[in-house]
């Protein structure tokens, strides 16, 4: 029995009576390694699943408490020959790709509903309201365009993410000119750059090799960065985004530099989440959707690249994304 159960991944006991008569190494790491020969009540502290042991019934039962604290695990119990074979399967990441679901699925209710609100409540005043002034009621017809248009935004982020999830064991074969896709993403971005008094300087090496990837994809992926400078990274007066891009080894290294107010080190971990914010109503203001990098990240590990992001409060926010070129 004991080869049995050291075959085993997962944490894995056997029960005679009240006392764990055998453990492998995973259930020594995790319930203790003098766990044999103990009172298996003194490591399963749950009275369902004791219940189940000491009756020896069969059973599976979710259970949390063992280890480590808010840790969940799945018992399968079985009766073997009179004794209780015990597995112990880790729910966590099941777990917590369910808290994920249900909190995408509050953060994606929550973002549309801001909108359609004021949408309803200014077409219902338009409805309802006998005669308004001509200022007031063009007033009113521009913010339900322009909260329709924000609804529009949040949801084409939405399909955006939903298509890379989809893709994202499916890697682009494509051969891409990088530079052509960030002279795109510039033109893309120039208008709202001039808009805002933002100088845009590239720096791209010549002769750059190609990347094996998606154009549209990696147009999304600059369009993001870029816009996202010049939202955040552009103040008062004129300001400077920088975009560079050079051979480094066997990859392309692209930079996109501002010089805006920074975001504090405690928020870098989590900006990449969907619907994170460092600051919900400066994000809401410049247009933002709160998906923006999310959509940079999966892109970037669909390519099999890698993102680091860089900012100190006060001088701005530095975004470096390499990639594998197709050819040594």
């Amino acid at each position: 029995m004991r080869l049995v159960i050291d075959a085993l991944d997962e944490p894995t006991i056997i029960v005679e009576g009240h006392r764990i008569v055998l453990a492998n190494a995973p259930a020594r790491k995790l319930l203790g390694q003098g766990i044999e020969g103990r009172d298996v009540r003194l490591a399963i502290r749950h009275p369902q699943a004791l219940d189940l042991i000491l009756a020896r019934q069969a059973g599976d039962i979710d259970v949390a408490g063992i280890g480590e604290v808010g840790r969940t695990w799945r018992l399968h119990i079985k009766n073997v020959d009179g004794s209780m074979l015990i597995r112990i399967i880790d729910r966590w990441a099941a777990t917590a790709t369910e808290r994920m679901r249900v909190d995408f699925v509050a953060n994606a209710s929550h973002e549309l509903r801001t909108p359609l609100t004021a949408i309803i409540g200014y077409a219902e005043t338009l409805a309802d309201t006998g005669k308004l002034p001509d200022e007031l009621r063009s007033s009113f017809a521009r913010t339900i365009g322009d909260e329709a248009q924000r609804m529009l935004r949040i949801i084409e982020d939405l399909m955006s993410l939903s298509r890379l999830e989809a893709d994202r064991f499916i890697k682009p074969t494509a051969a891409v000119q990088l530079a052509e896709v960030i002279d795109a993403a510039v033109t893309d971005t120039r208008f709202l750059a001039n808009a805002r008094q933002c100088e845009l300087i590239i720096d791209i090496e010549s002769d750059l090799p190609e990347v094996a990837g998606d154009f549209d994809q990696l147009l999304q992926l600059f369009d993001n960065l870029l816009s996202n400078a010049v939202r955040y990274g552009c103040g008062n007066g004129r300001s400077e985004i920088r975009v560079s891009a050079n051979r480094h080894a066997d990859s392309l290294r692209i930079m996109v530099a501002d010089q805006g107010s920074g975001i504090p080190k405690e928020h870098l971990p989590r900006i990449t989440e969907r619907f994170y914010r460092v600051d919900s109503a400066r994000s809401r203001n410049t247009g933002g959707t709160g998906l923006g990098l999310s959509i940079v990240k999966h892109i970037v590990e669909r390519h099999g690249g890698s993102i680091e992001i860089a900012s100190v409060v006060g001088q701005g926010t530095t975004v470096i994304v390499t990639l594998p070129v197709t050819r040594a």
